[in-house]
């Protein structure tokens, strides 16, 4: 698509509620992130303290979307990106990942929470010869987001789409499937689903994750069988080596870190 077919995205003014926590600003903390408030990081530390593991888990699903970012723009020759639940701007972004491997690479970046609208012109940065552009919207709104995201993305030609972490938010599991369908059954044949989401295979995690849950005003995170997020990508063909704990999923062969088996699954699937 030619850059007139792009005309800019409307976007609201931001309205931060800095009185409830939002699991992006939480994830960015745990991150090493300054974009959070207090609420956050009370909400942050007491998951940490009943399961510390919560932040190399969110190291392993942020190096997880890298490697996937990698392949789909290597090897699998993808060139256009809608990345659903971005979360705030950190070390290696999609786009950063994609362009670097091609640099015409196309991304749309969608999220709800304001203070990632606020900060959406860091994500917006891109090579002269690729594009990027941010959506506000709600992972439950896909014809939405995929109407958005036609004003940059050519949906006639394949889309990998990218949900990191956000399925786990919609409470009803096949309402969560319903998602995934309507987002992928207008794209055409190669394009992609990659996703990954923290499993209940892990009884501190699951205690963690409760605790969260049940701060006022916090959206709470559903933790789900590696088969329920499995069944996110049925019909669609698994790239090896399918839906597997994140940090089994073609792991960095120059890694020095070992690769051990955690309660976050993920996988990539492409459209027949």
């Amino acid at each position: 698509m030619s850059d007139e077919m792009s005309p800019p995205v409307e976007r609201p003014s931001p309205e931060i509620d800095t009185s409830v926590p939002h699991s992006a600003r939480i994830y960015g903390y745990w991150l090493g992130g300054k974009d959070n408030y207090p609420v956050d990081r009370e909400a942050g530390d007491r998951v940490r303290e009943l399961f510390p593991e919560i932040v190399d888990l969110a190291r392993i699903g942020r190096y997880f979307l890298g490697r996937v970012v990698r392949y789909l723009a290597g090897e699998a020759g993808v060139r256009q990106f809608l990345d659903i639940g971005t979360g705030l701007p950190t070390v290696d972004n999609t786009h950063e990942v994609a362009q670097r491997v091609a640099p015409e690479s196309r991304v749309v970046y969608v999220d709800n929470d304001p203070l990632v609208l606020a900060h959406a012109q860091a994500l917006l940065t891109a090579l002269p010869e690729g594009t990027t552009e941010y959506v506000h919207a709600d992972v439950r709104e896909p014809e939405k987001i995929l109407e958005a995201a036609a004003r940059t993305l050519d949906l006639d030609r394949p889309v990998a789409v990218i949900l990191m972490g956000i399925l786990a938010h919609v409470d009803d599991y096949d309402e969560a499937r319903s998602i995934v369908r309507r987002l992928l059954d207008p794209l055409p044949s190669g394009s992609y689903l990659a996703l990954r989401d923290g499993t209940d295979t892990n009884e501190a995690y699951e205690e963690a994750i409760g605790q969260y849950n049940s701060t006022t005003g916090a959206v709470p995170y559903n933790l789900r069988s590696p088969e329920r997020i499995a069944g996110y990508l049925d019909g669609l063909d698994l790239v090896e080596p399918g839906v597997v704990s994140c940090p089994l999923w073609r792991p960095d062969v120059a890694s020095l870190t070992p690769v051990e088996e955690v309660a976050v699954y993920g996988g990539v699937g492409r459209k027949p």
